[in-house]
């Protein structure tokens, strides 16, 4: 994620470049812990808890997600990213998606060699690492390192079991209205190659490292997951 965040925009991006601007070049907290719900078409159906640690040469982050009511059933979720930071950006090394029930899934990023290995259920591929590589943990944290530039923003996303090619960019300034409070946001949306696409589209705080603060997914049949942050906690 690289670019001059000030260069000619829209009127809208413009706005929404000076708020964040000055902001935008401290440096990433060095620990975070976002708590989230998530709902289904408006039901609360999960909650997860984010923790990122990072001293400026490395990073680590946790996700574990767990259902709520039949969906509890199902076990957690965890996933987990570790790796470097290089020119202010996260590079991952290791990702790991772990399911209860399920052999974990796993990403091996090899940034010397220029290759990615991916294990799922029992198997094992070795590629030539994509350019602009992430997982998806990077893929929401990265924006707390490395502020998204005015114009497209390429992603190649890895989660041991494929990579998902993905396209956003910023499309304004919005101010939230969550459970921690109202919150001034930069809204990034990944653009969609045709009409019936998934849609994704995710707010970042201004006033607190761009961390992420909300997740909204539409699938193609309308379904809408949307994982809103409840709390936020910045060291």
């Amino acid at each position: 994620m690289h670019g001059n965040i000030c260069s000619p925009l829209t009127s809208s991006l413009a706005a929404a470049c000076l708020a964040f601007a000055s902001f935008a070049a401290t440096a990433a907290p060095a620990r975070a812990e976002i708590a989230w719900e998530i709902s289904r078409n408006g039901s609360a159906v999960g909650e997860v808890l984010d923790s990122l640690e990072q001293d400026g040469n490395s990073y680590r982050i946790t996700s574990t997600t767990r259902g709520r009511g039949l969906l509890s059933l199902a076990g957690d979720v965890r996933r987990s990213s570790r790796g470097t930071i290089v020119a202010g950006a996260l590079r991952p090394g290791e990702f790991e998606d772990a399911r209860t029930g399920r052999d974990p899934a796993r990403a091996s990023f090899d940034w010397s060699s220029h290759t990615l290995t991916q294990q799922s259920k029992g198997q094992s591929q070795t590629t030539a690492l994509p350019a602009d590589a992430y997982d998806r943990l990077t893929q929401l944290y990265g924006f707390a390192f490395r502020a998204p530039p005015d114009g497209l923003i390429p992603m190649n996303v890895a989660d041991g079991r494929g990579v998902s090619a993905y396209t956003f960019q910023v499309v304004g300034r919005e101010t939230l209205k969550l459970p921690t409070g109202d919150v001034e946001t930069l809204k990034v949306a990944k653009r969609k190659d045709q009409p019936g696409d998934r849609s994704t589209e995710i707010w970042l705080a201004i006033k607190q490292h761009l961390l992420p603060v909300r997740v909204l997914v539409v699938e193609k049949d309308g379904t809408r997951i949307d994982q809103v942050a409840t709390r936020v906690s910045v060291q």
